[in-house]
């Protein structure tokens, strides 16, 4: 189930198509705006000259200029001049004496009156126009021209004609231009909004069919989880950039501004990475800023065939992986000890427990005796070794042994002075490995585990002695590398753990057959003086 409640209509697709028809009508009105201005100019300048062609041709009447000349009321000439503007189909055609004073005019109740508009001032001075004025009839456009004595230009002007057309004709063009382009507006809303609905599916597609709120929310999450991890992170792009790095990447890395290139960042990365990346890689040993680090690789999928999709990479500093692992290591042969022994002192008490209901007691407390003796004399085997967690740990693998039926023994005269107790960690975690591995190599078999402990002036030294098969030969070269082991997938950790940890206080870690046992040892030198508050 979507986790975000997204409503119908609303996701993406909607709202694209939404915004495109607000813009497109938007621009459609802007559109029919400009052209219906364009339009009404065009019809004014249409009619205008139309009216003033019209002027012209009524000026070169002989009964128009002999009238205008004349100055007065001829029947005749009102007749014929109205029957021209039926021919001419002009809303009026007035003719006006050199006073303005109508001769001629379509409503018989207006002859004798002035002309209206304020427009005569030009074709009294022997000028032509075209003007927009309100006379009686209401708003028109005008095709004014001077009547010349005579019918000869450049004479004496004697009167004036307009002609008009009334505006509404003007907006009546204009309607008609608009239809004829309302189906080609209606064609481009059509097909604008089929391409915002295939520019939505394809968006959607290219963003996985998430919608917008979904997208911000994975972002914060993403930098959420990013701002979470203790490993580095950084996402590497198909032209090798970096586009993205975590806060513990750039701690790391130094600071990182994507996009960078990896080369720069990360020169032993990417040229690592320089021939592609065809599967996952793990645990992949590289080093950063001299540090050994332990990086993880996964490819992403390519945007195209022949074309690399980039990777990200996660990366931890080796030390920190590998105190992490000894952790681990301590508490999973902290919890073996811990249920060996618990098993063992079951079946002791089962056996006490029996004995005495079958009434034998001597015999239980002869079981009891040894087991005492047992733990005594190994204790005794102990009792010079100064380092109390390593003591304890060794009495634990003691009881591991007995579970696995393994005698478990460690050799006497071993010691080891209380000056090392400061590297009881690493001596717990070598130790533990090793008796382990060792339990491990006789392969549930019955056998013998010995572990000789000892120190001169010069360090001390830890033997685990088994005797089990040996090391194959073909991983004698490599057995202290990270991931080798005979034992399957998976393993192969703890003592390449073991080994840098040992040579980390300078010490070392070598393995050997003698007399058909398998010999791993461990030597350290003696620590100097610790310092105040180390």
């Amino acid at each position: 189930m979507n986790t975000f409640a997204i409503r119908r209509g609303r996701g993406l697709q909607g709202r694209m198509v939404r915004w495109h028809l607000l813009v497109l009508c938007a621009m459609t009105a802007l559109l029919v705006v400009v052209q219906t201005w364009q339009f009404y100019r065009e019809a004014r300048g249409r009619i205008g000259e139309r009216a003033i062609t019209i002027s012209r041709l009524v000026a070169q009447l002989p009964l128009v200029y002999q009238g205008a000349q004349a100055g007065r009321q001829n029947p005749a000439l009102n007749a014929q001049v109205n029957a021209l503007r039926d021919e001419a189909e002009a809303d009026f055609i007035v003719v006006g004496n050199a006073r303005g004073i109508r001769l001629a005019h379509p409503v018989a109740s207006s002859l004798g009156q002035p002309m209206v508009g304020g427009d005569n001032e030009a074709p009294l001075s022997g000028r032509e126009i075209i003007s927009v004025a309100r006379g009686s009839l209401g708003l028109s456009v005008r095709g004014k021209v001077p009547i010349w004595a005579g019918g000869r230009a450049g004479s004496r002007v004697v009167g004036v004609v307009s002609t008009g057309y009334l505006m509404p004709q003007a907006w009546h063009l204009v309607a008609q231009a608009l239809v004829s382009l309302l189906p080609w507006f209606l064609l481009a809303l059509g097909l604008g909004t089929a391409g915002a609905v295939w520019a939505a599916r394809r968006l959607r597609a290219e963003i996985l069919n998430l919608e917008p709120e979904e997208i911000a929310a994975l972002a914060q999450q993403q930098r959420a989880v990013l701002a979470a991890l203790r490993e580095g992170v950084i996402a590497v792009d198909g032209a090798g950039q970096v586009t993205l790095a975590s806060e513990r990447a750039s701690e790391l890395l130094g600071p990182v501004h994507p996009p960078a290139p990896l080369a720069t960042v990360w020169p032993e990365l990417a040229a690592v990475t320089a021939a592609g990346l065809p599967a996952r890689q793990q645990n992949l040993e590289l080093t950063l800023r001299g540090q050994p680090v332990l990086v993880n690789l996964e490819p992403l999928e390519s945007e195209g065939p022949g074309v690399s999709g980039g990777f990200v990479s996660g990366f931890r500093d080796r030390a920190e992986a590998l105190a992490l692992a000894d952790e681990l290591t301590h508490a999973r042969g902290f919890v073996d000890v811990l249920r060996a022994q618990t098993h063992e002192y079951q079946n002791r008490l089962h056996v006490l427990s029996g004995l005495l209901q079958l009434g034998r007691s001597e015999e239980a407390l002869r079981v009891l005796n040894a087991e005492i003796h047992a733990d005594t004399q190994f204790r005794q085997l102990l009792r010079d070794v100064q380092v109390p967690r390593l003591v304890a740990l060794l009495a634990g693998k003691r009881e591991r042994a007995q579970e696995l039926g393994i005698e478990f023994q460690v050799a006497e005269g071993s010691c080891l002075s209380a000056l090392w107790e400061r590297h009881a960690d690493t001596l717990v975690t070598a130790v533990g490995n090793l008796t382990e591995n060792a339990f491990e190599a006789l392969a549930g078999q019955p056998g013998e585990v010995t572990v000789l402990i000892g120190e001169d002036p010069e360090g001390m030294q830890v033997e685990v002695e088994d005797s089990g098969p040996g090391v194959p030969p073909e991983l004698t070269q490599t057995l202290f590398a990270q991931g080798v082991s005979s034992k399957g997938e998976g393993r192969g950790y703890g003592l390449a753990g073991v080994c840098a940890r040992v040579q980390a206080l300078g010490g070392q870690l070598r393995h050997t057959r003698r007399s058909g046992r398998t010999v791993f040892q461990l030597s350290l030198p003696t620590p100097g003086p610790q310092r105040s508050g180390a």
